[in-house]
């Protein structure tokens, strides 16, 4: 019985060692190779279990795919989920520390191309990859290489189905009068503007709306203010700090938006899911349809608290 036994054992472990040699190695025991935004090669052994992410859009997408229980240390910004609001804090995109990077020893860092850190996370032998989005194409591409680098490359096209699905379920609540209207969307002072190109543009375009920074100035243009004067969007969208000032801008208080009240002024909260091009942009799909929706309903009082 034991003789027989141990020939059925020896039998399966032949068997195993042929079909490894027919179909080869399982992927995972191949290790990981993705192509960052650099347009360079990142290898990885194995799935990574340290994991540092430097800017939010990439630790929420990290999370999202399912590897929030590798991340070990963040950017300054990254609040959300709320579990990674008690991990170490490493500094911004221009300041991050390097120090405290290293002694998280990750096995990948995961940074903005913008980044200044990378060159000398690089030097000390770190495993480096640039990645971010501009537009809706560019989130779907980040999806499968976050995915590919985290071992999990079978959740990122769920994970974008379910992110047009939330987008689509946002363009619902948007009413046939808010459709067409003309929208500026500021993402700076300066100012700088969310342009059709933008990932902030497309879902506007998504929602109905016109976007009146054309794709052609680029996704996030600076632009000169006279040109948004020149425009005189139906609807402004804008970080709630920001809005109280505008009537103070020279030529904008005769500007029909800031004339009307037609300001959507956004709470910090609901700011950051459109600031960052990840999992969350299906909740600032719907921001942007409550913003088109209190101008739809304006001179209403449902409207009163969403716009200025």
């Amino acid at each position: 019985m034991t003789v027989a036994l141990r020939g059925v054992g020896l039998g399966v472990v032949l068997l195993a060692v042929v079909l490894l040699c027919f179909w080869g190695p399982p992927a995972h025991a191949q290790g990981i190779s993705v192509v960052d935004d650099r347009g360079v090669t990142v290898r990885l052994p194995r799935a990574p279990q340290r994991i540092v992410t430097l800017l939010p859009s990439i630790t929420e997408s990290v999370c999202a795919l399912g590897a929030c229980k590798q991340v070990v240390a963040t950017d300054r910004w990254s609040n959300w989920p709320a579990s990674v609001q008690a991990l170490p804090k490493l500094g911004g995109l221009d300041d991050a520390n390097v120090e405290l990077i290293v002694a998280q020893k990750p096995d990948l860092v995961l940074v903005a191309p913008s980044s200044r850190v990378a060159p000398r996370l690089r030097a000390l032998g770190l495993t480096v990859a640039e990645l971010d989005a501009q537009d809706l194409s560019q989130v779907r591409k980040l999806f499968g290489k976050i995915a590919a680098l985290i071992g999990q490359p079978q959740a990122a096209e769920p994970r974008w189905q379910a992110l047009q699905a939330e987008i689509d379920a946002a363009r619902d609540q948007v009413p046939l009068k808010a459709r067409g209207m003309r929208v500026y969307f500021e993402v700076g002072a300066t100012p700088y503007a969310a342009g059709a190109a933008s990932f902030i543009g497309q879902l506007l375009t998504r929602l109905g709306a016109v976007n009146v920074v054309p794709a052609e100035l680029g996704p996030f243009p600076k632009l000169n203010p006279e040109f948004v004067v020149r425009a005189n969007p139906d609807l402004i969208m804008i970080a709630a700090e920001e809005a109280d000032g505008l009537a103070a801008r020279p030529g904008w208080a005769r500007m029909k938006a800031v004339a009307g009240h037609h300001v959507c002024a956004i709470a910090h909260a609901d700011y950051d899911l459109l600031a960052r091009p990840g999992s969350r942009l299906g909740m600032g799909a719907a921001v942007l349809a409550r913003c088109l929706n209190a101008y739809a309903a304006s001179g209403t009082s449902a409207a009163k608290g969403a716009l200025r």
